[in-house]
């Protein structure tokens, strides 16, 4: 790193009004850690098992100013703890930890390094990268060596605040599982271009509260926000000396506090990030949190000591046999350590602390193997997922796991314990294919779009663990998907080094934009394919925001250090075709919605139920006829059906009564030809999605044994009309008449609410869901 020492230091200030003594210094509790207002005085206590003295540092309120050094009086079962009766919310502190510096033997206590609080639910200032941030000599490339360098003038602080809140709404959304639809965006990236957005919020937690675009989200029929990291992280140094940032945020550094950076005011971030979740369960729509709780900034024994590594580095970081060095199961040089009952406890608090306090209403797990990682491997009932599973809160709320790392046994999907769904990149990597045209993908395909019962059919697990996605932050948009062969990484500084080589796409003639209406016209279709095998498949699906838009990163597959125009959406520049897009995902999702055939809780067999007389799937081939072993095995094939039998039961005791469904996948170039088989109960197929059309279906009925031009590379989706029509009342009828009722309320509306918005300026916003508050507490609006 290439950064000058500076001479800057702490002076000795004289407090004006100095916010606490230690002349009235009280022993105080160990619990609960943190630092914690209690109306009268606030009490700090800091896990450390191996520390010999704790200081609590105060500093006046820009946190530029050390005020006072106070000795934590007590230590109570691995706990250093004190009480301030003096002290008041907005006290600023940090703390210098005493002990042994022996990196043999695990130990890097630094008392010359002011440490964050682990706990810490507001920060001040801002971390600026300075050699003195290191416990040893940074100059000399020597961890054994001992930094006498105050860090304190470079490292962000802690603020004691006042958690009250006024909630409008006592109650979780809840959502069902099978009714999920995951909508994973950017809370910076989403806002930072919307005109619907006041100017001073784009970007910001407010921003999104904004109404134009919640109403869109609403619109769309997403049902969960799922943000990428607003815990608050830190910018890599060798990203801040190229003029970059960790726009994706997965550098955690405080796992209490939302990140002041997506805060308009961000002397408020904790109470803005509380009336943005307000304002989102007004709309109806939960709000997910992309949580990194797997490693953190402080790197390996050549990283900064910020706060971990010098509280307790043997206890937080799993470490090697030479206790110099770091486990580095995560690839970003240390591992934090689950195995230890406090650090355990640390995310767990964190997380209640997140579903409580700040009402969210579930959590993707980044890296989630590591959580799930002892000593000896991966163990899927683990200390981590046996505390969650127990745990009355969070055995509540939604968990996702990101099941792969980078260690020895890593990847991990299908393997989580009940109650967890998962990403699941299979579903990805083989409907890309598929619709790219690579041979013998049927079988595969098969058992991804009817919920990846291989992966997750065990322990009662539902359909819905799988968590199908085309695209991620991590990777091409699913424009790009089509419009790229290769990555275009440039930006990033890495000479295109970075990101991975294997997408699964396919520029069909030309890198990148094209005049060519006929590529054009084949990458369009590609993206509505891949859009409704999403949503027509069984699992939980996560759409990227952006992707119902076309949004492009111009190749950009790791733009992780990107915070500027080729990660933020674009609203203003949209063309005819992407808003028609828009609407056609919009559609896609009121089916699923409005079809409870499409996300039943029960896995799919083929196999016949004896006592019905019904198979709940019968896999077809463009004869109508069921394919057989042969079928299955040929490799040329490229195009089949499946065909859903509403009739098959929804449960152990019910049956089922759901209007019957075909979906025709065609991933051959060319058109052919499909016989539309007979089915009980029916009349006639009406066609509901068709992507060979750049506008909505307009429910063409055609009768059974009718001779469908599959065009190529192209979906479909028939309902089966009831032979008794509308007035015979049965299920299957009512059914087939509420999806035309849906279909006809979205032609009424012709559009997206919000994203016409987009187009209008932000008028000045009404008062939030909450009561903003000040570092001190509530303050009147």
């Amino acid at each position: 790193m290439n950064v000058d020492i500076k001479s800057k230091k702490v002076e000795s200030a004289k407090p004006v009004a100095p916010m606490a003594a230690a002349s009235a210094l009280r022993e105080g509790r160990p619990a609960p850690l943190g630092a914690t207002w209690d109306g009268l005085g606030v009490n700090f206590a800091i896990f450390s098992a191996n520390a010999t003295k704790v200081e609590l540092c105060l500093f006046d309120e820009t946190g530029q100013n050390e005020i006072e050094r106070i000795t934590l009086p007590e230590y109570t079962d691995e706990v250093w703890h004190g009480y301030l009766p003096e002290a008041r919310p907005g006290t600023v502190y940090g703390y210098r930890v005493y002990g042994p510096y022996e990196p043999a033997n695990g130990h890097r206590f630094n008392p010359n390094k002011l440490l964050l609080d682990p706990y810490a639910k507001q920060l001040v200032g801002k971390l600026e990268w300075n050699p003195a941030l290191f416990g040893y000599v940074m100059e000399t490339g020597d961890d054994t060596t001992f930094d006498e360098r105050d860090s304190a003038p470079f490292m962000v602080k802690a603020r004691v605040i006042d958690p009250a809140f006024t909630w409008h709404s006592q109650t979780r959304l809840q959502t069902p599982w099978d009714r999920t639809v995951f909508y994973e965006m950017h809370v910076k990236g989403f806002t930072k271009q919307h005109p619907g957005v006041r100017e001073p919020l784009r970007g910001t937690y407010a921003g999104l509260a904004s109404p134009a675009p919640l109403a869109y989200a609403r619109s769309l029929g997403v049902t969960a926000l799922e943000l990428l990291p607003i815990q608050s992280f830190v910018d890599d140094s060798y990203l801040t000396e190229k003029g970059l940032t960790n726009y994706w945020g997965y550098n955690t550094l405080a796992f209490f506090s939302p990140d002041r950076r997506y805060a308009a005011n961000p002397d408020f971030a904790f109470a803005e990030f509380k009336e943005m979740v307000a304002r989102c369960h007004d709309e109806r729509l939960e709000v997910i949190l992309d949580v990194v709780y797997n490693h953190t900034p402080e790197g390996n024994e050549m990283g900064p000591t910020l706060s971990f590594k010098g509280i307790d580095n043997a206890s937080y970081y799993r470490l090697a046999e030479d206790k110099r060095y770091y486990i580095n199961d995560t690839g970003t040089g240390n591992t934090v350590n689950l195995s230890d009952g406090r650090v355990l406890q640390l995310v767990m608090d964190s997380l209640r602390y997140w579903a409580v306090e700040m009402r969210v209403d579930g959590f993707r797990f980044d890296l989630a193997t590591i959580l799930a990682r002892e000593p000896h491997g991966f163990d899927e009932d683990g200390r981590f997922l046996d505390a969650i599973r127990q745990d009355p809160v969070l055995a509540g709320v939604k968990l996702i796991a990101e099941p792969w790392d980078c260690g020895p046994g890593g990847y991990q999907v299908g393997r989580f314990a009940p109650g967890w769904a998962e990403w699941n990149d299979r579903f990805r990597d083989t409907i890309r294919a598929f619709w790219q045209g690579e041979p013998g993908k049927i079988p595969e395909v098969a058992a991804r779009i009817t919920g990846s019962a291989d992966l997750f059919d065990r322990r009662g697990r539902k359909p819905w663990a799988s968590v199908n996605f085309l695209t991620a932050h991590d990777g091409f948009t699913l424009a790009d998907v089509f419009a790229y062969d290769d990555k275009h990484n440039e930006a990033n500084g890495e000479d295109n080094r970075d990101g991975h080589s294997h997408n699964l796409s396919h520029n069909y003639g030309v890198e990148g934009p094209t005049d060519d209406e006929a590529i054009n016209a084949v990458r369009q279709r590609q993206i509505r394919n891949m859009l409704a095998t999403l949503f027509l498949s069984r699992g939980t699906p996560m759409l990227l925001a952006g992707d119902e838009l076309a949004r492009t990163q111009q190749g950009n597959n790791n733009a992780y250090c990107q915070d500027n125009e080729i990660s933020w959406l674009d609203w203003e520049g949209l063309e005819a075709w992407q808003l028609d897009l828009a609407r056609f995902t919009q559609h896609l999702i009121a089916i699923r919605q409005a079809l409870p055939l499409l996300h039943r809780g029960r896995f799919l067999t083929a196999h016949e139920d004896e006592e019905l007389g019904v198979k709940d799937v019968a896999w077809l081939t463009p004869t109508g006829d069921e394919m057989t072993e042969e079928h299955w095995l040929d490799g040329n094939a490229r195009c089949f059906g499946v065909l859903l039998d509403g009739r098959a039961r929804e449960t152990g005791i019910r049956v089922g009564s759901d209007a019957t469904l075909l979906v025709v996948l065609n991933a051959h170039d060319d058109v052919v030809g499909f016989t539309l088989p007979p089915a009980v109960g029916g009349r006639d197929w009406v066609c509901l999605v068709d992507t060979n059309r750049q506008g909505l279906s307009d429910m063409p009925r055609l009768p059974v044994g009718h001779d469908y031009q599959v065009t190529g590379r192209s979906l479909l989706l028939f309902m089966l009309r009831p032979e008794g029509g509308a007035r015979s009342g049965g299920t299957a009828d009512r059914s087939f008449e509420h999806v035309a009722d849906v279909l006809q309320r979205l032609d009424d509306l012709a559009g997206l609410p919000g994203l016409r918005e987009a187009a209008q300026p932000a008028t000045p916003q009404a008062a939030s869901s909450g009561t903003r508050q000040s570092p001190g507490g509530p303050v009147a609006k």
